[in-house]
Order: structure tokens, then C-alpha cells, then sequence
């Protein structure tokens, strides 16, 4: 059984990629569709921190999936570079409709230390960090031991785990532009 030829990629190309596939809101919007009506979630929020989650689970997928090496060092820096200009981007956005100024990058970076110190805190479960994602993404939403949240943060994580890891073992990643 033989493998079908890797598709030769630049590093720009795949940061680009990841970046789309991390503000990507279909699969976040079927997620939210899927919760019982029957609830008492603030839904905005729970969209609002999935989105978060989301991308944060792609930059760190990028971290957890590619080798040691040049490449990854370089892929991670342009996908976060691309990260930073969607984010000034929404923060003009939103600056726009509430009036108020927001800079939704720094909203990233905080999150993100929400949960790698929830990882830190769980070093014996580090094996398995779906185990540790979902209760720190409801604790994110202000509700901490609320199951949907923790089912919904656990489930956003390692699809974007999957998904990162299926795209990144189908290229070649070239270092030319």
C-alpha cells in the first residue's frame, strides 16, 4: 500500500491556510447548533471563547505537530503574524460597531496564558490535554462546571488538533516562496 505523493507547499501558503482554517466559523457554528435549545449558556459568550479556543488549538497544533526544525520555527512566526493582522482587523471592526477600542490580539495572548496555565497546573494529565482544555475553556466562559461548556471546549480542541495534524502530514513543506 503506497503512500500518494506529498503536495509541495510554501511555508507563507500553509501559515495562510492555518490562518483561514483558524477564523473559520463553520465548524463552530454547527457545534453551537448542536447545543438543546433547553439551556442556560450565554450563547455570545460561549461563540465568542470557541472562536478564541479555535484559533489558539490551531497555533498550538502548528507547535505540537511539526517537527523540531527551521521550518516550524518560521511556519509558527507567519501563521502568528497573519493571527495578529486578522486580529487588528476585527479590533477595527468592533472598535467601529461598540465604540469602544479593543485589541483583540492582546485578548488572544491572555487567553492563551488562561490556558497553558491550566495545562501547568495538571502536569500529570499532560498526556492527554483534551482532558485539561475542556474544563478550562468552560472556566474561560465563567462557568466552569458546566458540561456542555466542557463537552463543546474539549471538542473544538481536538478537532482542531485533527485537523491541523491531517493537513501538515499531507504537504511537503518547501522553504522557497
Amino acid at each position: 500500500m503506497g503512500r500518494s505523493k506529498k503536495e509541495p507547499i510554501s511555508i507563507e501558503e500553509v501559515a495562510n491556510n492555518l490562518a483561514t482554517y483558524a477564523i473559520n466559523r463553520d465548524e463552530l457554528k454547527q457545534m453551537i447548533e448542536a447545543i438543546p435549545q433547553d439551556n442556560d449558556l450565554n450563547m455570545a459568550t460561549l461563540e465568542y471563547e470557541l472562536q478564541i479556543l479555535r484559533i489558539l488549538s490551531v497555533g498550538w497544533a502548528i507547535s505540537f505537530y511539526m517537527p523540531q526544525s527551521p521550518e516550524k520555527k518560521s511556519l509558527s512566526l507567519v501563521f502568528w503574524e497573519n493571527i495578529k493582522e486578522i486580529s487588528t482587523n476585527i479590533s477595527t471592526i468592533m472598535e467601529s460597531t461598540t465604540g469602544q477600542a479593543i485589541d483583540y490580539f492582546t485578548i488572544l495572548k491572555e487567553r492563551l496564558d488562561v490556558y497553558v496555565k491550566a495545562m501547568q497546573e495538571n502536569q500529570e494529565d499532560v498526556s492527554e490535554p483534551t482532558s485539561i482544555m475542556g474544563p478550562a475553556f468552560a472556566g474561560a466562559c465563567g462557568i466552569p462546571d458546566n458540561a456542555i461548556a466542557i463537552l463543546i471546549g474539549t471538542k473544538m480542541f481536538t478537532f482542531c488538533l485533527g485537523g491541523v495534524k491531517e493537513y501538515l502530514e499531507s504537504l511537503e513543506i518547501t522553504t522557497a516562496s
